[in-house]
């Protein structure tokens, strides 16, 4: 029984003690909740009294924009109407400068139509008087013409000629004196002309002569390639012949082996093939190994060495010239010019010589400098090719031209250098004129080398028949004859009087192109000795 009334009893304290603790926490709610609610009301309060605070303000901005806006509104009508009323003045201003301009210009109308019909009545009387002066004019003229009549019927009756007939005599007479004066100033002007154009053509063809002197390499049609020792010959020559056989067929040239000693000499029409033979020969006799193998694989490195020397050849020619933009297939032709002569002349040299005498010519003429040079470089272009054509180099050189997209002026040019069709041009002529001081250049062609020997013995034989002559030196290619007197027959006044005979014989008995210069030296020596 104890327990169960434990049990009661504690059933009864929970219960008391849940009562008392749900009463304590609704009165706690109860307080928080009153605070909250005190807390929730003073901050509406707060937020309300805030609001009509801020509608005062903003009603009171309004009220001063809606001032701002009216008083900026007044300020615009008053500038309006301020505008408007200096618009008006102004075009009433207009308007009555143009109602003064308007009657400016009537008063000056009515002045004008014053003038002029003052001017009208001036007019009136003056064509009045100039009738007037018209008729009594035309009545002097009647009376001259009619005492010109008489004058010439009085002169047709004194000299017994008609008024025409004496006119053709007169007329007659003046034709005849003036065809002789005209003849007589064109024969002069002719002379004086021809002349000048000697002289002006001999100075510009030195001049061109002095300033382009080339150097020419005189070769032929063998070749001579020196050997290390004469034992390489029978190196070169092979068991039973077969290495000189296989360089004969490989290359195309002639071998010659013969007692010289230490040389072998090649000898072909062809200087390409020369070159190609020679090259291949020493570039074995360098390597030592001489086959028939070896040689064929020598002579195509030969030849392609030969081809780069071709066509740099031709590209220097071109470069030392300026005449760029010439077809690469020319510029490999004029390389091959290089191992072609003329009379024993380089082809390219002479080219080159010719482009240069050419263009100098050009310039001091006034002609196409460009053109003449062109032309002249390409000038002899058909040489390269006519070993292995049919036809004249100038025609070749003509077709290779066309070919290979020359001007049609070069193309005539190349033509016109040795007169197989007529010069139409000033640069045709140059050339022409240009090759033949090239190739009679003192010194340039074997058969002019004769000739050039000749005209300086001449000189030389001039000077030294002159009495007083010790030594004579003809110098400077023949531009020059420098020569020594005896100072004890010639003095120094006698100087210039032989220098002018001298000067004199030279001109009467010598043909030369530009001048020479002769000078005089006369030299006192004395000797002594001391003993």
């Amino acid at each position: 029984m104890s327990w169960l009334w434990f049990i009661f009893a504690l059933i009864l304290g929970l219960a008391a003690g849940c009562f008392a603790g749900y009463t304590y926490r609704k009165q706690a709610t109860e307080t928080k909740i009153g605070r909250t609610e005190e807390y929730a009301k003073h901050i509406y309060d707060d937020a309300v009294h805030r609001a009509e605070e801020y509608k005062k303000e903003k009603v009171l901005e309004a009220k001063e924009e809606i001032l701002k806006v009216k008083e900026e509104a007044k300020a615009e009508n008053a500038r309006e109407k301020a505008e408007n009323r200096r618009e008006k003045e102004k075009a009433d201003r207009e308007i009555d400068e143009r109602k003064n301009e308007v009657l400016r210009s009537e008063q000056r109308i009515l002045q004008r139509e014053e003038s002029l019909d003052k001017k009208a009545t001036n007019l009136d009387a003056r064509e009045e008087t100039l009738n007037q002066k018209a008729t009594e004019l035309k009545q002097q003229f009647e009376e001259a013409e009619e005492l010109v009549r008489k004058q010439h019927a009085e002169l047709e009756r004194i000299a017994g000629m008609s008024h025409e007939e004496c006119k053709q005599a007169i007329i007659d007479r003046v034709q005849k004196d003036a065809f002789h004066d005209a003849a007589a100033a064109v024969r002069d002007i002719e002379a004086k002309a021809k002349e000048e154009g000697e002289k002006k053509a001999r100075n510009i063809i030195s001049l061109a002569i002095q300033r382009c002197a080339a150097d020419h390499v005189a070769e032929s049609t063998v070749t001579v390639i020196p050997l290390p020792n004469d034992d390489m010959k029978g190196r070169i020559i092979g068991r039973e012949g077969r290495n000189i056989r296989a360089l004969e067929t490989a290359t195309g040239v002639d071998f010659i082996i013969d007692d010289t000693p230490e040389a072998v000499i090649v000898s072909a029409f062809d200087p390409v093939r020369r070159e190609v033979a020679r090259v291949t020969v020493e570039r074995l006799i360098a390597d030592g190994r001489i086959h028939p193998a070896r040689i064929e694989e020598m002579v195509e490195k030969a030849r392609r060495e030969v081809d780069n020397l071709i066509r740099e050849a031709g590209e220097n020619a071109v470069f030392e010239t300026g005449q760029h933009g010439i077809h690469h297939e020319l510029v490999k032709l004029l390389g091959r010019l290089k191992y072609r002569t003329s009379y024993g002349q380089n082809v390219l040299k002479h080219s080159m010589e010719v482009s240069n005498l050419a263009g100098l010519m050009a310039a001091e003429v006034g002609a196409n400098v460009n053109l003449a040079k062109r032309a002249g470089l390409l000038h002899d272009i058909g040489k390269a090719v006519d070993h292995e054509s049919e036809g004249t180099h100038v025609t070749l050189g003509g077709e290779l031209a066309k070919k290979y997209h020359e001007s049609p002026e070069v193309v005539h040019c190349i033509l016109a250098h040795h007169n197989d069709i007529e010069p139409q041009t000033v640069e045709a002529i140059l050339v022409q004129a240009a090759d033949a001081i090239s190739a009679a250049r003192p010194g340039a062609r074997r058969e002019s080398l004769e000739n050039y020997i000749k005209r300086l013995e001449k000189l030389e034989e001039i000077a030294t028949s002159f009495d007083g002559v010790e030594k004579c030196y003809a110098i400077q290619s023949g531009r020059e004859v420098r020569i020594m007197v005896k100072p004890e027959d010639i003095n120094d006044d006698g100087m210039k009087v032989l220098a002018k005979e001298i000067a004199r014989k030279i001109e009467k008995e010598m043909e030369y192109p530009g001048q020479i210069r002769v000078n005089l030296i006369r030299e006192t020596r004395v000797t002594d000795y001391a003993k």
